[in-house]
């Protein structure tokens, strides 16, 4: 068994879903393997585990959302994690908007939705034009900035409603105290089935900046 065949075998044992779904996230790293070559989505050094590393990372957050929300933003969404898993695992149920200010990533987040036969909305954007009169129910970002900036770019969605959810590393505690000086919501910290030492964020009842 190879290592990439391995690495899926180990991703199985932390995600639970459907054949259908792994069906589509097999064409979304088959896709993502043949932009790798011309564009950068994921560190190279990750590529041999990209199951566990991106993949299950990326799934574990839908267990942490509310049960089929109507849509769910995904700012940063580079290579598709964790925008297109998601879309993978709630096809036909969510609507998925995928916010990348980079072209090139655009277009393969593009591609890669019709290899999987998964209806997203691409936003080639950033993020404060993109959410510009947008509403969901969830938003999410992973390795994109610190969480204070992310709930700075999330503010849009996180004061109408939308759940947060932010992997985070090991600095996930500091980062959260950092943000909690700015910021006025209820956060909660969840382990991280992937990485023992990342925490995954999750925010609600956001009430907006603090007054200085």
């Amino acid at each position: 068994m190879s290592g990439r065949d391995a690495d899926r075998q180990a991703a199985e044992g932390l995600i639970d879903v459907s054949r259908e779904t792994w069906a589509r996230l097999d064409a979304l790293i088959a896709t993502l393997d043949r932009w790798q070559a011309t564009t950068n989505l994921v560190a190279p050094t990750t590529l041999s585990t990209i199951w566990t590393r991106h993949v299950a990372d990326s799934a574990q957050l839908v267990a942490l959302a509310p049960p089929a929300p109507a849509r769910w933003v995904d700012l940063g969404s580079g290579g598709g994690f964790p925008g297109l898993v998601v879309a993978a695992m709630l096809a036909g149920r969510t609507e998925v908007h995928l916010v990348e200010s980079n072209g090139k990533k655009a277009a393969f987040l593009r591609e890669a939705a019709r290899a999987m036969g998964v209806a997203t909305t691409v936003h080639a954007a950033r993020a404060e034009q993109a959410l510009e009169g947008l509403s969901a129910e969830i938003v999410s970002a992973r390795a994109l900035a610190p969480l204070s900036i992310l709930v700075a770019l999330a503010e849009p969605l996180l004061k109408t409603g939308a759940v947060g959810l932010f992997p985070k590393g090991r600095e996930a505690v500091a980062e959260l105290t950092e943000t909690e000086k700015s910021w006025r919501f209820n956060a909660s910290l969840h382990p991280s089935l992937t990485d023992p030492d990342a925490r995954i964020v999750r925010i609600d009842r956001f009430d907006g900046r603090r007054q200085r």
